[in-house]
């Protein structure tokens, strides 16, 4: 998880260009010109709703006391609980936060996710600290927001992000637990946990496979595919650059490869791995595991410089590491024809305008990566119900193909084997819903991005945002909001 520092060493945004919160205010607000909507309501649904800016003394192994600093945005309530993930990082404040839950509110409403946005963070390196003392500090940080009313069910419920992982959802959930003693929902708290306490299956590659399935559907248009200089609308031999190997760029690269794309750049900490014929993905974790870094890689090029993945000649790039990592001073670099951004806020707001002059085509992050809060939406859904996806009616649908099947083989007088009808028969289990439903959520959200792009002669981020503007400006019309 030490991405973040590294990459932003390498990349230095030139002054004049706005911080990351501005920048994301600069994206809503040329998109709030395409609606018809007054001043203030646009005003009322870009501003933050309640931060939450904590302080907590932690006592260390060697006797000393530390001040551990904590953040907490809820960006929006139009919708309940608000979602969104908490970062362990010494680089997290409050105008980042601010700027994640306002990029989470707009992704939940392009998704069409029930979620209002929200973001938190502990300004904490995770590697300096053993095991247990990050538990105690995640533990702290959790009755803090528990005792402020800033975590439930039905308020506000975050999940796994920089620095975080199931291990930090779980102890998130069983504090909350004791805080809300009784409270049978009480696992819904957060999202991201451990499959053996509350989560759900599939969660983990669900922001990697739902960067895949945006930039499959967006191929699905040869149109579209030729406007940005690509020859076919085929993504069986394009060459892929991916920027950050760890989860979401791991799993991106893996969706990629199986499809029959060709990864010719994967980027870490500390450089960028190529190879022209294609890097195998699954052997590069293997050897990133067993010696710590991408470089020695066989039959593959490294530099040491991790933003060198993102100049690489090849078709489709996804930068997955950091946000503002193509900017004014190195945009001109890019080569390629589709940037899909698998991080937040990769790309600055003049960049984007550079890349859009250019006939590239750029699908924004709160398109590409939303299937990490969609899979969380999922995992919400089961602990309120209490059974695990598929538990009720797979048996039931195995009965139903089965008695199909057998009636066409009678009529046909012909057999299948019995590879062929398992393969027809089998009803689908939690991992398949799951990704089904992250499919069908993905591919709903290209197809009214494009049509709102087309629609109003405008490029993706654009339609995106409209989308979301209007989707919450039609929830707090239903909801009778006074503005």
């Amino acid at each position: 998880m030490s991405m973040r520092q590294s990459v932003r060493a390498f990349s230095t945004v030139p002054k004049g260009e706005p911080n990351f919160l501005e920048m994301v205010q600069l994206f809503f607000q040329r998109a709030a010109g395409h609606t018809q909507l007054p001043a203030g309501r646009v005003a009322n649904i870009q501003s933050t709703h309640a931060v939450l800016s904590l302080s907590f003394p932690f006592k260390k192994k060697n006797g000393e006391t530390e001040i551990i600093r904590a953040y907490r945005a809820q960006h929006s309530t139009h919708l309940l609980p608000c979602k969104g993930g908490i970062r362990f990082s010494p680089e997290v404040n409050l105008q980042e936060v601010e700027a994640l839950a306002g990029l989470m509110t707009f992704k939940c409403a392009v998704m069409d996710v029930p979620f209002g946005g929200a973001k938190g963070g502990i300004c904490i390196n995770p590697k300096q600290y053993e095991v247990h003392e990050l538990e105690r500090i995640t533990r702290r940080y959790t009755l803090e927001l528990a005792s402020k009313n800033f975590i439930g069910p039905g308020i506000d419920v975050p999940a796994p992000d920089m620095g975080t992982s199931g291990r930090e959802m779980a102890w998130i959930a069983s504090t909350f637990r004791e805080f809300s003693h009784g409270d049978v929902n009480a696992l819904a708290c957060v999202t991201g946990k451990p499959i053996n306490y509350g989560g759900v299956r599939g969660r983990t590659e669900a922001t990697g496979l739902g960067v895949f399935f945006s930039v499959r559907e967006f191929l699905n248009s040869l149109e579209d595919a030729k406007a940005c200089g690509l020859k076919d609308n085929n993504l069986k031999g394009k060459r892929v650059c991916v920027q950050g190997f760890g989860n979401v760029g791991f799993w991106t690269a893996k969706f990629f490869q199986d499809a029959g794309a060709i990864v010719v750049g994967i980027s870490e900490q500390t450089g960028s791995v190529m190879s022209d014929k294609g890097l195998d993905v699954n052997a590069l974790l293997k050897y990133k595991e067993a010696k710590g870094t991408l470089s020695g890689f066989p039959n593959s090029q490294y530099k040491e410089d991790p933003q060198h993945v993102l100049y690489v000649d090849c078709d489709i790039l996804i930068p997955a590491a950091m946000e503002q990592q193509i900017h004014m001073g190195n945009v001109d670099k890019v080569l390629a024809k589709v940037i899909a951004e698998g991080a937040n806020g990769p790309i600055t707001f003049a960049a984007d305008q550079a890349l859009h002059k250019s006939k590239r085509a750029v699908l924004p992050d709160l398109l590409v990566n939303a299937g990490g809060v969609t899979v969380s939406y999922f995992e919400w859904l089961k602990n309120l119900s209490h059974v695990r996806f598929g538990r009720i009616n797979r048996r039931w649908e195995e009965y139903g193909k089965n008695q199909l099947v057998g009636f066409v083989e009678s009529s046909t007088s012909r057999k299948l084997s019995e590879e062929q009808r398992l393969a027809i028969v089998r009803g689908g289990d939690e991992v398949n819903l799951v990704h089904s439903g992250l499919e069908d959520t993905m591919c709903n959200a290209v197809l009214q991005t494009r049509n709102t792009a087309r629609e109003l002669n405008v490029d993706w981020r654009t339609a995106a945002y409209v989308n979301a503007i209007k989707k919450i400006e039609e929830s707090y019309n239903s909801a009778g909001h006074v503005f």
